[in-house]
């Protein structure tokens, strides 16, 4: 019998009943459905953090004051949180390979000009951060060189910021104020959008050393280093940590590259993708179940049917091929209509939540069509094998 024939007369059978048929893929839809529009989610969150850190460029560490570690009595944990400082940042220009630093200060503060004013986050910064972090000015200039524990009061804008105070008017050389100090705006930037939850355009950036005066504060919230491209990011932060233990005597410190925030975000998705494979395959197995059930009960139904064909000369082979390529036909119709299901929903999900990150690698798309054929092919092996072995005098008798 030939392929186009078997093909024929499995949609006959599930045209026939389709109700019954709808229903008995309605387990596998849901299954699949749920798979890709999860399984998108989490891939557009992967893709967008690897976009959101990559925009800087793969070459960076960052260094983080404060470790945990247990001392004392057993049992006793004490977190112990020490200064990260400018000094320790300069200090880090001497580990081999290491090109430029970024000593960061964060804080709110109010930016006032005229009788604009607006509530953002201030970063205190040097002059490396066009080069370290990929900024481009649009206009002006970015901070000048300068010895970072004093630092001059100007700042630069984000576009953002810059809009919202000036709005088309040009900015350069006009004061502000930030937390109530003066300050003269000598450059504006390119667009940058946001990383992770800050808008990095609706900031405003001044020298760190007047950023710590500013807060109020005497330590740094992070060291940025850009390292030479093409060495190995282990290797660098090794020298850094040397450095640093050096320094402060002891590791009370945390270094972080970006291989190791990816490779924290991949154990996460990992278990995410874990998950959603669970609840895809509860629905998977309820509706291998609703296959089986199906064919089985085909079975009973068309013993006299499959009597007949035997004794006109079909043999159990083409038998068992026609119920087994019913229940692929059916799991694979069900499949597609899941997979449409989750690329549709996703879709108004982006619609209706621009911020959600989605994305479907058309891998995942074959991946879960071959899975319900897998499961139909699976389920219809029992009812198949019975209905092969039928003996045709009494499977005519039936009738």
């Amino acid at each position: 019998m030939a392929l186009a024939d078997l093909l024929r007369l499995a949609w006959g059978s599930i045209a026939a009943h389709r109700l019954r048929s709808t229903l008995t893929m309605l387990g596998i839809t849901i299954g699949i459905a749920s798979v890709i529009l999860l399984t998108s989610i989490g891939e557009g969150t992967r893709v967008f953090i690897l976009r959101e850190f990559s925009q800087f460029g793969t070459n960076l560490l960052a260094v983080h004051p404060g470790n945990t570690r247990t001392t004392g009595v057993p049992g006793s944990i004490v977190a112990t949180q020490r200064k990260l400082t400018v000094e320790d940042g300069e200090a880090l220009l001497r580990v081999p390979g290491v090109e430029k630093i970024v000593p960061l200060a964060i804080g709110q503060a109010r930016v006032e000009a005229g009788s604009r004013s607006r509530a953002v986050y201030v970063y205190g910064v040097n002059d490396e951060v066009p080069a370290v972090w990929k900024f481009r000015i649009r206009q002006g200039r970015f901070l000048p060189r300068e010895d970072p524990r004093r630092g001059s009061a100007v700042t630069v804008l984000g576009p953002k910021l810059k809009q919202e105070l000036f709005g088309d008017e040009n900015p350069l050389g006009e004061y502000v104020r930030i937390g109530g100090e003066r300050f003269q705006v000598i450059g504006l930037l390119e667009p940058k959008g946001r990383f992770l939850s800050f808008d990095l355009d609706d900031t405003a950036y001044i020298p760190v050393g007047r950023a710590l005066k500013l807060f109020n504060r005497d330590e740094l919230v992070e060291v940025d280093v850009l390292f030479s491209a093409g060495l190995d990011a282990a290797g660098v932060a090794r020298g850094v940590k040397e450095l640093l233990i050096a320094r402060h005597g002891e590791e009370d410190f945390n270094v972080v590259t970006q291989d190791e925030m990816l490779g924290v975000l991949d154990r996460v998705l990992g278990i995410v993708s874990a998950a959603v494979g669970g609840i895809g395959a509860i629905s998977l197995v309820v509706g291998a179940i609703g296959i089986l059930t199906m064919m089985w009960i085909a079975v009973n139904e068309r013993t006299a049917e499959i009597g007949l064909a035997k004794a006109l000369g079909g043999t159990p082979g083409q038998i068992q091929a026609l119920f087994l390529v019913e229940a692929g036909m059916l799991s694979l119709l069900g499949g597609a209509l899941g997979v449409a299901a989750g690329l549709g929903t996703a879709r108004l999900l982006q619609v209706a939540l621009p911020d959600l990150p989605v994305h479907t690698p058309p891998g995942y798309v074959v991946a879960a069509l071959l899975v319900s054929l897998g499961v139909g092919l699976a389920s219809g092996v029992m009812p198949a094998r019975r209905a092969a072995r039928l003996d045709p005098i009494e499977a005519l008798h039936a009738e």
